[in-house]
């Protein structure tokens, strides 16, 4: 498994303990029976989306040297976002490799779009460890390439809560609140239920497998109300 994944991410693992640990969900090392010896991908996830915002940051700032701060911004947030991260996961394979516990594996996990995110992240930063930033900035570069180039053309899925935010305050209203209305399922399938406030009135209500997918499906709510 390892060597195939290296293969596919075109960078080979001076620790392959690493690699192993950014592809295992929390859900296979809560099964483990040795606790002692259990490691997931949930700091390395950490530690990646830290480095993969300042990657496309610089990029961005590299590439658009007369653009202003908002745009850059916006650039930055349709790139560095769950969506583009399991695309490009799942178009790498990664998904394949994944470790995952019994449930999550019955509950479609391995497609989930979340977990694939984390794992890209994990990833990333499994190799700015292993490798430097120097690595880390190629395989996200290369990986990312093509995200970037139609975030720069403006054929990305809108990020709905900037868009929302900005007709918002176009209109003279600052205060908007998210408000987790509840929650279902078991740790390893939950569903978040989300709804969106501004100045004391609901706007829009969504679910999501992540608290971040349930508020962009609100803010999408919203704006086609």
């Amino acid at each position: 498994m390892i060597s195939e994944v290296e293969k596919i991410i075109n960078y080979q693992f001076k620790d392959k303990e690493l690699l192993k640990n950014a592809l295992t969900h929390s859900s296979y090392s809560n099964e483990e029976t040795d606790k002692t010896s259990s490691k997931n991908n949930e700091r390395l996830e950490f530690l990646g989306d830290a480095i993969f915002d300042a990657i496309i940051s610089e990029y961005l700032y590299k590439l658009m040297t007369d653009v202003e701060e908002g745009r850059l911004s916006k650039l930055r947030s349709k790139v560095v976002c769950e969506s583009s991260l399991a695309k490009c996961g799942k178009h790498l394979g990664i998904n394949k490799y994944l470790r995952l516990g019994r449930g999550e594996e019955n509950n479609g996990g391995r497609e989930r779009n979340s977990i694939i995110a984390d794992a890209m992240e994990a990833l990333i930063g499994a190799i700015f460890l292993d490798g430097g930033m120097e690595d880390a900035r190629k395989f996200v570069l290369n990986t990312f390439e093509h995200t970037v180039e139609l975030a720069l053309a403006g054929k990305l899925n809108t990020d709905f809560k900037s868009e929302i935010q900005e007709r918002l305050q176009a209109q003279g209203i600052s205060e908007i609140t998210y408000r987790l209305d509840k929650q279902k399922g078991p740790d390893h399938n939950k569903t978040f239920y989300v709804s969106l406030w501004a100045n004391g009135n609901m706007l829009g209500i969504g679910e999501g497998q992540t608290k971040k997918e349930a508020e962009q499906n609100a803010a999408k709510a919203a704006l086609e109300v």
